[in-house]
């Protein structure tokens, strides 16, 4: 039943055609920002602040490089934690990329280096830095992100001509829909 309406949801943004999905024009700029997939905090891990992806979060990863392949990237960046890293890299390599590092105790210098960019860019974060990156770029983060349940967020912010405008949708669903 989940597994439906995930595909329902990812078939009505294919037939939208949301900015995250459509080839930038010469000279946009599109930025999508996403929270880490869904991670496993084992009791016994060796360093419990950088977890890796649940066998679910690596599924989310996957179905992000899906959704954002047919019309490709120019960049991935992502902080370097195995969960952003790990939520990045399908999408990568589904594009032909390298996953590129950034630093998120810089965001707004990050923010002034993306503006300067052109093409779809791809960034992962984590669930206090994401709403911060799209606020520095300009943006609506909208409500914070739920720590705990809400790893599916997608910001699509993108620059044209009449100015910028901001999107959030979600790609799958949240834990507390499960």
């Amino acid at each position: 039943m989940h597994l439906r309406r995930s595909a329902i949801a990812l078939i009505a943004l294919l037939l939208v055609g949301t900015p995250a999905l459509a080839a930038p024009q010469e000279g946009d700029l599109v930025v999508i920002l996403v929270r880490h997939a869904e991670t496993e905090f084992p009791d016994d891990a060796e360093d419990p602040r950088n977890p890796f992806l649940r066998e679910v979060g690596l599924a989310q990863a996957a179905r992000l490089a899906e959704l954002l392949a047919p019309a490709g990237l120019d960049r991935v960046y992502s902080t370097e934690y195995h969960r952003t890293w790990s939520t990045a890299t399908p999408s990568a390599d589904a594009t032909g990329l390298e996953v590129q590092p950034y630093d998120p105790s810089d965001l707004l210098g990050f923010a002034e280096e993306l503006k300067g960019m052109q093409g779809r860019i791809l960034v992962v974060g984590h669930s206090n830095t994401t709403p911060m990156l799209v606020e520095a770029l300009g943006g609506d983060p909208g409500e914070p992100i739920d720590e705990k349940t809400e790893f599916n967020r997608l910001y699509t912010l993108t620059w044209r001509s009449e100015g910028l405008t901001t999107e959030m949708t979600h790609y799958g669903e949240s834990l507390e829909h499960r």
